[in-house]
């Protein structure tokens, strides 16, 4: 094992577009001690997803359609679980932001005359919304990192963060893992003053998602720093392709496929939808509506475009089967009717064909008349819409909530920024295409507030940052989380666990939740952690082996009024521990551990004539006791 360090005073950990323009911002206040860290630079949301038409959401700036910054931000703010002071700011340097991306060549469309053109999308009063086509988050990464190559910004690439090292609140450093170095494990720990996560939501949770498969995000390893969460459980969800994971929104869906079911074998076919709507033209409205209306929206099942992503789930989830879209064929008893009633759609589905010119022939047909890159997007992915169905789901798409953050994008933790879709700035019924302005004006956000941080600083913490008693303990910190995984070991394969667990998130805690259900599957995923992980809450005894020899200890989570003493830890922690271990101590003073204050007490048992240090127990003054300590012997190691 190899273990290298080195300091740099701001790390972007990330390589998106927030990531990018968080260094870009970054370098441009003078913060030229800075590096991007990524585990892999053309993974990741920004650069791999995308739609029919990915949509960024700006102020206003075409027609003679009024706007403002301060309607922008109610508009932001309607769409519940965001703060009115990240609303304002969010309205206030769209413009700005959006501007330097066209600067940096992102090819936003426009008028001869230069005028930028937009049009309206979910819940927007106005027509902020515009795009650069299918890959809009793409071309807006690869204009960033060309601009931050250039400025010569360090990038680490092939390192993935596994620790964010803190003290006493502040964020002193990360810890990674060098995956470029095969021939033996090799981390390399990076001292620095400010960290700006741009990691993404936590998409690896869902089975059915449209993320791609890389994205896994970094929310829990913020959690485990002691920064918080907030409006988690807000999840936007969508249909999507299952392979390749496309948004199968905007003319995907305003060009009519047909919605066919299967068995799990590909037999009995049914075009489901049918038994929904009385008649066709209803269904087909809807349909079309469900192409700008793309994601979920509990508001629009009764008489709106989402009972579809509801009958889809219905048939998905409830009933087991497989749900396809066919561009060969019209809807309708499996496309026995050769024309569709266009004249009995809704207005706004009508005139919208007949303005497009796409009243005729068949799915496939209408959607190369209307935007044949949507056909080319999946011959590139080897499926050809022309000849085979494609097979789709509900999805998820966006995690709206993420971690809590204020009005400069950073969190509780200080010293540590969240921008991006990891950052909790974004609504429950958010304005579509929200997300990458987001991620840009907190990209802004938290650069400006990292500067202006440091001019008002007053207190010197270069000393505390060189101490090299915090710089012990946080070491201590890093080659626990090194030797965990180091020790790990056991016959079950990470990626069968996780592809267990994200088939279990995607039925009970998708778009549909029902409470029953996910107290169960929680009950369950304790039982199977329980199991692997060889611990369990409460007064429960395991087994460890330690120098070659079997050793037990008790691991207790109990509350008890008031604060405790020292001594009083000490006893409570003898109580509850087994007869063979012959020595305790602690500190003299309390430890302080994710925003608390504990009594650290360290366990140790003469074995072979030396004393063996098998963990600590941190105890709480309200009497809280638990386990946080690691097994010196080779064969396991408990956290």
């Amino acid at each position: 094992m190899k273990l290298k360090e080195q300091k740099i005073a701001q790390v972007v950990i990330g390589s998106g577009a927030a990531g990018f323009q968080s260094a870009l911002r970054l370098y441009q206040n003078g913060e030229w001690d800075l590096t991007v860290v990524t585990e892999n630079i053309n993974a990741g949301t920004s650069r791999n997803t995308g739609s029919d038409k990915q949509t960024y959401y700006k102020l206003t700036l075409s027609g003679k359609d009024p706007d403002s910054v301060e309607n922008m931000a109610e508009d932001l703010f309607a769409g519940q679980c965001v703060d009115g002071d990240q609303a304002l700011c969010e309205a206030a340097l769209s413009a700005r932001c959006f501007f330097a991306l066209t600067e940096l060549g992102v090819p936003f469309p426009c008028t001869e005359q230069g005028e930028f053109m937009g049009y309206k999308t979910d819940h927007d009063r106005g027509r902020r919304a515009t795009s650069a086509g299918p890959y809009t988050s793409r071309l807006m990464t690869e204009a960033l990192e060309k601009a931050v190559k250039e400025k010569e910004i360090r990038i680490l690439d092939k390192m993935q963060v596994i620790k964010l090292l803190t003290f006493e609140g502040r964020i002193k450093g990360v810890l990674c893992l060098d995956k470029k170095e095969k021939e033996e494990p090799s981390y390399v720990l990076i001292w620095c003053e400010n960290v700006i996560l741009a990691t993404g939501g936590p998409a690896g949770m869902y089975h059915d998602s449209v993320y791609p498969v890389s994205q896994t995000g970094s929310t829990g390893m913020a959690f485990e720093a002691g920064a918080v969460g907030k409006n988690l459980t807000e999840w936007q969800f969508g249909m999507a392709s299952l392979n390749p994971r496309w948004n199968v929104s905007g003319t995907y869906m305003q060009v009519l496929p047909a919605f066919i079911s299967t068995d799990q074998e590909g037999k009995d076919e049914r075009e489901f939808l049918l038994d929904y709507f009385k008649e066709l033209p209803d269904l087909l409205s809807m349909v079309f509506l469900k192409g700008y209306q793309w994601p979920f929206d509990v508001n629009k099942i009764f008489g709106g475009s989402s009972v579809i992503d509801l009958l889809v789930y219905q048939e998905t989830v409830v009933k087991g089967r497989r749900v396809f879209l066919d561009y060969r064929i019209n809807p309708g008893k499996l496309g026995e009717k050769e024309e569709l009633p266009y004249g009995a759609l809704i207005p706004e589905a009508r005139d919208y064909l007949k303005q497009a010119g796409a009243c005729f022939g068949t799915p496939i047909e209408r959607l190369k008349h209307m935007n044949e890159p949507a056909i080319h997007f999946y011959q590139d992915h080897h499926v050809d819409l022309y000849k085979e169905r494609l097979e789709i789901a509900v999805c998820a798409q966006h995690n709206n909530g993420g971690l809590s953050a204020d009005s400069w994008w950073e969190t509780g933790i200080s010293g540590l920024y969240a921008v991006g879709e990891v950052c909790a700035s974004h609504g429950v019924t958010r304005p579509g295409g929200t997300a990458l302005n987001a991620g840009q004006v907190g990209a802004v956000r938290a650069a400006e507030g990292i500067r202006l941080k440091k001019v008002a600083q007053t207190e010197n913490t270069e000393n505390d940052f060189r101490d090299a008693d915090v710089k012990e303990t946080l070491r201590k910190e890093a080659f626990k989380r090194i030797r965990l995984s180091e020790n790990a070991k056991g016959d079950i394969a990470l990626s069968a666990l996780w592809l267990k667990a994200s088939k279990r998130m995607s039925a009970v805690a998708g778009m549909i939740r029902s409470r029953a259900q996910m107290e169960k599957a929680l009950e369950e995923t304790s039982e199977k952690v329980n199991k692997i992980v060889g611990r369990r809450v409460g007064k429960t005894s395991i087994s460890a082996k330690v120098n070659g020899k079997i050793l037990k200890c008790t691991i207790i989570v109990k509350k008890a009024k008031g604060n405790i003493t020292k001594k009083q830890a000490v006893k409570k922690v003898k109580t509850f521990m087994g007869s063979e271990y012959a020595y305790v101590s602690t500190a003299d003073t309390p430890y302080k551990f994710k925003g608390k204050k504990y009594w650290a007490i360290k366990i140790s048992e003469f074995v072979q004539d030396h004393f063996t240090n098998l963990g600590y127990y941190f105890v709480s003054k309200d009497g809280t006791v638990f386990c946080e300590g690691i097994f010196s012997g080779d064969d396991i190691v408990l956290y």
